[in-house]
C-alpha cells in the first residue's frame, strides 16, 4: 500500500478522496507563531453576503458606527479569508455537515452529524480539546443540542435526534452549554426529564437570565432558556418581560467566557447565533437584521477580551448562506430601509398575531403597532388570502405561517428582497483576530478549519490517508 499523507502547510487537503483510514500528526505551530490558549468560534448560521451587508448599512445610519465584524477590516485588525461550504452530499450543505465539517473534519452528507460516507466517526473537536485538559461550552440562541453545537460536540448520524444528543451531552459533561432546546431536556421527552440526572452528576441548570448570570465557575453548567430557540432579538428587546428572563447572546458568551477563561490550559467554545438562518428561512428581514446585529454585539465583546488576553484565536464566519437577501435600488431605497428602525417585532411574532378572523382594519393596525408600516389595503388582503395556502412542512414553520407572501409584501416597505427560501452554496466570509490568524490562506475549504485549530493550539492533528 503506497500512502501518502494529504496534510499540508498544517491544513488538511484533498478529504473528498478516497481513503482506508485516520492517522495522527503533531500539528507543529510555524516558527515565531504564538500558541493560541484559548479559541473561541462565533458561527452567524445561514448569514448570507447581504446579511452581514445590511447589518453594517443599519447600524451605520442607525447608530452613526458601523458593526464590529466589518470594523475589524475597517481598522486593519483582523484576517480575511473567503471559505467553501459544501458538504460531501451536495455543493449546498445543510448545517449538520457543515458544522461536521469544522467538528470532526471530514465531509459527511447533509443530515448526518460526524459520521462519514463510510461509517467513519471521527473524534468530535471539542471531545479532543477537553481530553487536552482544556474548559470547553457552547452558546447557541437555538436548540443547545440543534446541528451546529452538536457537530462540535457528538456523533449521530441524524441530526434530529435531539433527545438522544441531550443524553449524550450528560455523558460528556462539557463545562459550559447555553442556549433553548428545553423540550430535549425536560418533562415533554417521551421517556420524561433527564434534568435530575445533569443535576445528580453535578451540574448547575439555569432556566432563566438572572440565574445564568449569578452562576459561578464551580460545576459545570447547563443553561436552557426557551423550550425551542430563544426570541428573536427584535423581540426580546420590546418585550420588558424578555428582557428580564433571556439573555442575548452576548449575555451568554461573556458568561461562557468568565466561567472559563481562568483555566490554566485555556478553553475552547463555539458561539451560533441560529436564529439568523431562521430567519432567513422565514424570509423574515427584522428577525435577520436584529439578530445579527446582536450577534455583532457579541463579536465586539469577545474582540475586546481577545484583545485583553493575547492568548485567544478568535474565528468568526458562518456554515453557510441562506435566502441571499439585500437591499435593492429604488427611488426611495434609503428611506425604505430606515423605516426598520421603527420595527418592534419580527415577521414570525407578528404573522402569530393575525388570522383571517380578524378585520382588514384590525390587521392594519397590528402591522403599524409592531412594525410601524402603513400598508395597503390590497397588501393586507393578499396576505390575508395567503393564510389559507400554505404548504405544510416548511421549514422553522410548524404554524404554517405565510413567510414567503409576506416577504414579498415587505419587500414592496423595506426594499430588501430575497432569492429564496433555503441554503445557498455561495462561498463566506471568513476572519480571524488572535495568535495563528496570520497563518490564514485567502481561500480555504470548511473542512481545513479542523486541523487549523488543533494546530494553532499546538495540539495532534487528523489527517486521511489514501490507498
Amino acid at each position: 500500500m503506497n500512502r501518502r499523507s494529504l496534510l499540508k502547510g498544517g491544513l488538511l487537503a484533498g478529504i473528498s478522496m478516497p481513503f482506508v483510514g485516520l492517522n495522527e500528526v503533531i500539528a507543529k505551530p510555524i516558527g515565531g507563531v504564538k500558541k493560541a490558549k484559548n479559541i473561541i468560534m462565533m458561527v452567524s448560521d445561514g448569514m448570507s453576503t447581504g446579511t452581514l451587508n445590511m447589518a453594517d448599512l443599519y447600524a451605520n445610519r442607525t447608530f452613526g458606527i458601523g458593526s464590529k465584524w466589518l470594523g475589524l477590516y475597517r481598522d486593519k485588525k483582523a484576517v480575511r479569508a473567503l471559505m467553501d461550504t459544501a458538504s460531501a452530499s451536495s455543493m449546498v450543505t445543510d448545517s449538520a455537515a457543515a458544522s461536521s465539517s469544522w467538528g470532526g473534519g471530514i465531509r459527511v452528507r447533509n443530515g448526518s452529524l460526524n459520521v462519514g460516507m463510510k461509517g467513519e466517526k471521527p473524534q468530535p473537536i471539542l471531545q479532543k480539546f477537553k481530553e487536552n485538559g482544556k474548559k470547553v461550552g457552547c452558546v447557541t440562541t437555538v436548540p443547545i443540542t440543534h446541528a451546529t453545537p452538536a457537530g462540535f460536540c457528538v456523533n449521530i448520524d441524524d441530526r434530529d435526534g435531539q433527545a438522544l444528543i441531550a443524553d449524550m451531552y450528560l455523558d460528556l459533561k462539557f463545562d459550559v452549554m447555553m442556549g433553548g432546546g428545553s423540550k430535549y431536556f425536560g418533562s415533554k421527552r417521551k421517556n420524561g426529564s433527564i434534568l435530575p440526572k445533569y443535576l445528580t452528576q453535578g451540574f448547575r441548570v439555569a432556566e432563566n437570565r438572572i440565574e445564568i448570570l449569578t452562576l459561578d465557575k464551580t460545576k459545570p453548567v447547563l443553561g436552557l432558556f426557551a423550550e425551542d430557540g430563544l426570541p428573536y432579538e427584535v423581540d426580546r428587546k420590546n418585550d420588558p418581560e424578555l428582557m428580564k428572563t433571556v439573555p442575548s447572546i452576548s449575555e451568554m458568551t461573556m458568561k461562557a467566557i468568565e466561567l472559563m477563561k481562568d483555566h490554566k490550559n485555556g478553553f475552547a467554545l463555539q458561539v451560533e447565533a441560529g436564529k439568523v438562518d431562521w430567519a432567513a428561512h422565514s424570509n423574515d428581514v427584522a428577525g435577520l437584521i436584529f439578530d445579527q446585529l446582536a450577534f455583532d454585539e457579541a463579536v465586539g465583546k469577545v474582540i475586546e477580551f481577545a484583545e485583553k488576553d493575547g492568548e485567544t484565536l478568535v474565528i468568526i464566519t458562518t456554515d453557510h448562506g441562506n435566502s441571499n437577501p439585500g437591499l435593492f435600488y429604488a427611488d426611495e431605497a434609503d428611506k425604505k430601509f430606515d423605516s426598520l428602525q421603527s420595527f418592534k417585532h419580527s415577521n414570525t411574532w407578528l404573522l402569530n398575531q393575525l388570522n383571517q378572523s380578524l378585520s382588514e382594519q384590525k390587521i392594519t393596525d397590528i402591522i403599524r403597532e409592531s412594525q410601524g408600516l402603513e400598508m395597503k389595503l390590497e397588501d393586507v388582503k393578499s396576505l390575508v388570502a395567503h393564510f389559507k395556502d400554505i404548504v405544510p412542512g416548511q421549514l422553522y414553520n410548524e404554524s404554517n405561517l405565510p413567510f414567503y407572501e409576506y416577504g414579498k409584501i415587505m419587500s414592496k416597505y423595506t426594499d430588501v428582497q430575497w432569492a429564496g427560501m433555503n441554503h445557498t452554496g455561495d462561498y463566506v466570509e471568513l476572519t480571524m483576530f488572535g495568535p495563528g490568524s496570520e497563518r490564514l490562506n485567502p481561500f480555504i475549504k470548511n473542512y481545513e478549519l479542523h486541523n487549523f485549530m488543533l494546530s494553532a493550539a499546538e495540539m495532534p492533528a487528523h489527517f486521511l490517508v489514501k490507498a
